[in-house]
């Protein structure tokens, strides 16, 4: 259930207080407290997703696994999911056990004055402007940060081009220094998995051995994660995203869980709204 929707993040223990309290001091946070295995969770999580896109950054869903975060669930008394927490000004505001449907949900954000931000109007788009060289790209941003050394957003910019240029261990470096706001951005987000699904294949085999493993033996489930998380690195995501969905079918369990975890990592890195969404309803009927 995990999105790359730029208002929607997984919150941890571990930097809640960062990502959520100090965060519902700038915009109100709507902690949404699920499970893997819980149905009515399924029907809210897109409601929530398609309400924050839609509200443009009134609001924020903060995504708490209570499997993965027992003692986060724990701390705030979390008896059954879906459970709704609603942090602002740094303080929680209101709690909800349950689903709402989306009207509901569009009550509860206007009694508590969370209304959609007017669109903003998107800048001209110059066909005529090349493609801009990762490398060109790199120089300059390194120029632009010798005069703003405290800009973290140049900082972002960098961190995003060098991944385009092989600089994967400063971009990870620059990436973890990266301030709580900036750290859930969804080019963040995105630049963050990537870096997993690169050091995956540290060291893998190329992709023909891959493909002639699978064709030897199609339940050779290290194989098939290596040529999916390649494949999805190479730009071809329906393919590789079949392949995790594959491993989901044969072996739910395998790798401690594996196949969902990574389905839902490439659910990061992939843009294309449309086939995530797609393959999101597969691993959700897989799943319950």
């Amino acid at each position: 259930m995990t999105t790359a929707h730029p208002h929607v993040f997984d919150a941890g223990l571990a930097r809640f207080e960062q990502d959520v309290l100090l965060k519902s001091k700038e915009v109100p946070v709507l902690v949404d407290f699920w499970a893997t295995w819980c149905g009515p969770c399924q029907t809210l999580g897109p409601i929530l997703e398609k309400l924050a896109g839609e509200y443009g950054g009134a609001f924020l869903v903060a995504k708490v696994d209570v499997d993965q975060e027992r003692e986060l669930g724990g701390y705030f008394q979390i008896r059954s999911v879906p459970t709704m927490v609603l942090f602002k000004d740094g303080q929680m505001a209101d709690h909800i056990p349950g689903a709402l449907s989306e009207g509901q949900m569009r009550q509860f954000l206007a009694h508590h004055g969370i209304e959609p931000k007017p669109a903003e109007q998107a800048p001209p788009v110059d066909v005529e402007a090349a493609p801009v060289d990762p490398h060109a790209e790199v120089v300059r941003l390194r120029h632009e940060l010798q005069d703003k050394p405290d800009d973290d957003g140049l900082k972002l910019d960098l961190a995003l081009a060098l991944l385009k240029t092989g600089g994967d261990a400063e971009a990870r470096r620059l990436l973890d220094a990266l301030p709580a706001n900036l750290a859930q951005d969804d080019r963040a987000l995105r630049a963050h998995a990537r870096l997993e699904f690169m050091a995956i294949l540290r060291d893998a085999p190329p992709a023909e051995t891959l493909e002639a493993a699978l064709a030897t033996d199609p339940g050779d489930l290290r194989a098939r994660h290596l040529l999916a998380v390649r494949r999805i690195l190479e730009g071809q995501a329906a393919a590789g995203l079949e392949h995790l969905l594959e491993m989901l079918r044969r072996d739910r369990g395998y790798a401690d869980g594996l196949p969902r975890k990574a389905l839902v990592e490439a659910f990061r890195i992939v843009e294309d709204e449309d086939l995530v969404g797609t393959y999101r309803r597969k691993m959700a009927s897989l799943l319950f």
